[in-house]
């Protein structure tokens, strides 16, 4: 694993937000994961960008510990999507872009990381000029994505990259992120609602449930077994995990 959680716990005081997860993703790899609404997948990527408090467990990062400031853990090579786009509005696209590697003293570099993103997301460059306000909701999700990989990261975390948008807009988004991890090999680690697109573009699968992890194995073991409908049915006693490669 390039990137894994072994045993990792988040508690927000009483709330047990993840309970002993242990879950990963290998170099190259496309990892999603999926559950219903509470069941702590958000929570995962937060706990690897040091934005929950991890009361036990471990995230390791190239088989080392992950021990880092979020500023820092940025420039080790993972970048951190969030959920909601949170683009700034009162910004050009350009300058938003920038934002991506505020870090970054190397102008040159700077310049040629802008000039990769904006010849990857074509609407980003024919809007280079616009301010942020002006886009669409789709547009903006694509200006967030291209904004984490201004950073140049390794690892890629996307946080429900498809909420709030159209049919057809979230086919859009699917595609550029299966262009991303195909085209520019960068390792994806996606939270995701609309199961059947992010299974499309997978190449690993994890199921949570009530914070804690209940399935993990590839796209078709999912697609196989009952574990989706056992989920979101609350038909599955947690606690049972099914494993399957």
């Amino acid at each position: 694993m390039m990137l894994e959680l072994r045993e990792v716990s988040v508690h927000f005081g009483a709330v047990v937000a993840v309970e002993r997860v242990t879950l990963g993703v290998g170099r190259g790899e496309l990892a999603a994961v999926m559950g219903p609404n509470g069941a702590g997948k958000s929570t995962v990527l937060k706990a690897i960008m040091g934005l929950a408090p991890v009361v036990g467990g471990q995230v390791f990062w190239r088989g080392a510990p992950l021990i880092a400031a979020t500023h820092d853990i940025v420039k080790q090579g993972i970048s951190f999507v969030p959920q909601g786009r949170r683009v700034f509005t009162h910004l050009s696209v350009i300058e938003n872009l920038e934002l991506g590697c505020l870090y970054l003293n190397d102008r040159a570099e700077q310049a040629r990381r802008l000039e990769s993103v904006l010849d990857l997301f074509p609407i980003l460059f024919e809007k280079r000029r616009d301010m942020a306000s002006q886009m669409s909701g789709g547009q903006q999700q694509m200006l967030a994505l291209g904004r984490g990989l201004m950073a140049n990261p390794e690892v890629l975390l996307l946080d429900e990259p498809t909420l709030g948008l159209a049919p057809i807009v979230v086919k859009e988004v699917f595609e550029k992120v299966h262009e991303i991890n195909q085209r520019l090999r960068t390792t994806i680690f996606v939270v995701e609602h609309n199961i059947k697109g992010v299974l499309d573009i997978a190449s690993r699968a994890y199921i949570l449930d009530k914070g804690r992890l209940v399935h993990s194995g590839t796209p078709q073991s999912v697609q196989d077994s009952s574990i989706l409908t056992d989920v979101f049915l609350g038909r599955l006693n947690v606690g049972e995990e099914e494993d399957s490669d």
